[in-house]
């Protein structure tokens, strides 16, 4: 499943863009989580991270390019495509990064072209998948999808972004030698996050995105707490 973010201050045009992607995603046989934001002041950083955002350009409070700057200041990444009236004003989608653009009110051939190129980049930053064999059988899934994994009498309980859960047998050691340490952290002797998906710390707790809350021993507290600002700094 892919996340995706439309900041648009028109319902209107915002419920075309998701009729398009609803339309897409039955005919290309891809599942898509819609988060809608009116202003990009509104947004909920609860619900991301997100893999494509469709910004309108043209609002009030922030527009969607001062929004797209300050988005660009910490993630060099997430495809953007801008939404507008004007195709002018798209020229200056260049200074950030902007894989495309689509001008309203835009048919669904137009909007199906630049989904297609949309797809194509989302894929190449899939990250690879990890595959797990719990007692009902095999699971896949992106790296990306994988909120945390904690110990539950030596189960090992692997949380996603969708809120599955499912236990397998094994060792947190051995969990933590496959994922191979990027975004992922062991903040204890029970638990590995991934911080990506890492919402907010107070002291030794931290908040996920699923709304869980897990806890930094204290043996790993000053170790966790500058990997994870180092991180969401984007010094890695």
């Amino acid at each position: 499943m892919y996340r995706i973010l439309i900041v648009e201050d028109e319902e209107q045009a915002a419920d075309a863009l998701r009729t398009a992607l609803a339309r897409y995603g039955d005919e290309r046989g891809e599942r898509f989580d819609v988060t809608w934001a009116a202003s990009p002041l509104a947004v909920d950083e609860q619900a991301g991270p997100f893999d494509l955002i469709f910004m309108d350009i043209d609002m009030p409070g922030m527009n969607g390019m001062e929004a797209a700057e300050e988005l660009r200041e910490h993630n060099h990444t997430t495809p953007l495509i801008f939404v507008t009236n004007l195709a002018a004003y798209a020229v200056h989608g260049y200074a950030v990064d902007a894989l495309d653009f689509i001008v309203k009110p835009f048919t669904y051939g137009d909007f199906y072209l630049r989904m297609e190129r949309a797809m194509r980049a989302m894929k190449r930053d899939e990250g690879r998948t990890i595959t797990v064999r719990p007692r009902e059988g095999v699971r896949i899934f992106r790296d990306r999808d994988l909120v945390f994994v904690d110990v539950h009498e030596h189960t090992m309980r692997y949380h996603l972004a969708d809120g599955e859960t499912f236990g397998v047998r094994g060792s947190l050691r051995a969990v933590e030698a496959e994922l191979g340490g990027g975004p992922f952290l062991k903040i204890s002797s029970g638990c590995i996050v991934n911080m990506a998906h890492v919402r907010g710390v107070r002291d030794a707790e931290v908040t996920l995105s699923t709304g869980d809350v897990v806890w930094i021993s204290r043996a790993n507290k000053r170790r966790c707490l500058e990997a994870i600002t180092a991180y969401v700094g984007g010094a890695v």
